[in-house]
């Protein structure tokens, strides 16, 4: 079996053991409880792969609490993963008892709380606290009674150690270390995303999409100082720029802001599944449009973002927003009902000097008028517009719109601005559209050379673009492909010819025909 083989049968594996052990609760709902055992069983085992230095010989899951050599070892070791698990809470210790247990839901929420607070004083402290927060162990979503609940969480529990995540699982891969963890963290999100109905693409954006922003974001940089996402919903845009690109070119890691805060959990422990420790990534809580973090660590050499689209804010009706930093130059701010500008100028504010930002945009904001052409001039007008791409229909979970990526740069070495057609570009799936690394590439080919092909991409001077009212709308520059059957006129007139002689023929023996029967001189 190949490595590409093994991993879709622990995928099965895994989706079927989500679906088996949720009973009659929804997905959407159940999500948290699947997705945070996973993560506790991967920081237990990542916990006793530091803590014996990877000796087999040391059975860390074995030793009593209380041995002197582990309270001798709890603070280096906080300070190094950034919390601390005793052997008795351990991921292992506890499934193995996990069907006898009486009190395992009160169990797991005492060793969820104690995994936390072992963080409390220490640089790791936010990032910790609150990783468990959605996954309620009373809740009735588990079942109406304690032994109901019970009997679900050993379920999930038990499902969960039987995954094989064995060191000769990918024995046939290459040597860029994939992460089984995360890769299964990432396969279950987008499998709950693609369940989820319109709420499904705001936390998660397709892993092929993804990768094509961040080499967008990435491209011609040998190294960047870090990445920021600031709607960074699971994190999965920030973690395709690691998995594509060397880790060492992101020298101080990766942040991100966002506002809903199970899915703020779930960025967080997407981070730690992915290897990423505590002190290399940075995620907030909260409103990224009017409660910005991160003012002391911009700016950043690549951001990439599919924050929401066309969603309210405040705007106007905050009069001090006209002054902030980051909306003030443009002169306007984007409408109270269509906040998408709004994540455009924050993300322009906190880009560096030498970085590119890729961002999914709604394709209305590229055409329509008001306080959106307005931004549009300035940014045109300052030459920070470096590409528009149109993408497919219905690549994203929850929307079947042709969404657009606006690459935005503050180092262009000239004024043209390059647009892409790539709504052809696409493999038809059952739900969803599929954008392939084939795609991926042709569309990374001439981002990089800003040559003009026919129907695909052109580079307009930005007078032109100005011109024309300032409309960023692909389909204003690059003229589509006629893909009607091309109809070959002095062909189809001799063929009209010849068939109307044959009538003409036929015509004359029909009445040939009817004068002989009128005449009598046919037998009937």
């Amino acid at each position: 079996m190949t490595s590409n083989e093994q991993r879709a049968a622990l995928q099965r594996q895994i989706w079927a053991i989500a679906n088996d052990v949720r009973g009659a609760v929804d997905g959407w709902d159940f999500k948290q409880y699947v997705l945070g055992t996973l993560f506790y069983r991967f920081i237990s085992e990542n916990f006793i792969d530091y803590i014996t230095g990877g000796d087999a010989a040391v059975h860390y899951a074995a030793m009593a609490d209380s041995d002197p050599n582990i309270a001798a070892a709890k603070d280096d070791a906080i300070k190094t993963k950034g919390y601390f698990i005793y052997p008795s809470q351990l991921f292992a210790n506890v499934a193995a008892k996990a069907n006898t247990n009486e009190s395992l839901n009160t169990d797991l929420a005492n060793i969820f709380k104690a995994i936390e607070a072992s963080a409390s004083g220490y640089p790791s402290e936010h990032d910790i606290k609150g990783l468990f927060a959605d996954f309620d162990t009373t809740s009735n979503r588990l079942g109406n009674t304690v032994k109901d609940k019970n009997a679900r969480l050993a379920a999930v529990l038990k499902g969960v150690a039987e995954l094989d995540f064995g060191h000769d699982f990918y024995e046939n891969s290459d040597a860029s270390h994939i992460d089984l963890f995360g890769d299964a963290y990432e396969f279950l999100i987008s499998n709950y995303a693609a369940n989820a109905g319109k709420s499904g693409g705001e936390f998660f954006t397709p892993q092929q999409v993804s990768k094509l922003i961040a080499r967008l974001a990435m491209h011609g940089q040998s190294s960047i100082n870090k990445i920021y996402d600031p709607a960074c919903g699971s994190g999965s845009l920030l973690l395709q720029a690691k998995k594509h690109f060397d880790a060492h070119i992101i020298e101080e890691g990766f942040f991100g802001q966002e506002l809903n805060h199970t899915t703020y959990n779930l960025a967080r422990m997407n981070m730690f599944l992915h290897n990423v420790n505590y002190d290399k990534f940075n995620i907030q809580l909260g409103d990224t449009l009017i409660e910005p973090h991160f003012g002391d660590d911009k700016p950043f050499d690549a951001i990439v973002s599919n924050p929401p689209y066309s969603v309210k804010w405040i705007g106007s009706d905050d009069p001090t927003l006209i002054n902030d930093d980051r909306f003030a130059p443009a002169g306007v701010l984007a409408p109270k009902s269509k906040a998408d500008f709004a994540f455009v100028l924050h993300a322009l504010s906190y880009l560096s000097s030498k970085g590119r930002a890729a961002i999914v945009c709604f394709p209305g904001i590229f055409y329509r008028g008001g306080a959106e052409a307005k931004i549009r001039q300035y940014l045109v007008d300052n030459n920070y517009v470096e590409t528009v791409i149109s993408l497919a229909p219905n690549l994203f979970y929850g929307t079947t719109i042709a969404v657009n990526i606006l690459v935005l740069s503050k180092h262009k070495t000239d004024t043209d601005i390059q647009f892409i057609d790539a709504s052809g570009l696409f493999k038809k799936g059952t739900n969803n559209n599929l954008l392939l690394d084939e795609h991926i590439g042709q569309i990374m080919a001439v981002f990089d050379s800003k040559e003009n092909v026919d129907h695909f991409t052109r580079s307009v001077p930005l007078e032109d673009v100005a011109a024309n009212n300032y409309n960023l709308s692909v389909s204003s520059y690059v003229e589509a492909k006629d893909n009607r059957e091309v109809v070959d006129i002095a062909k189809l007139n001799a063929e009209l010819k010849t068939t109307v002689a044959r009538i003409d023929q036929l015509r004359k023996d029909i009445d040939a025909i009817v004068a002989e029967i009128e005449g009598g001189g046919v037998e009937v």
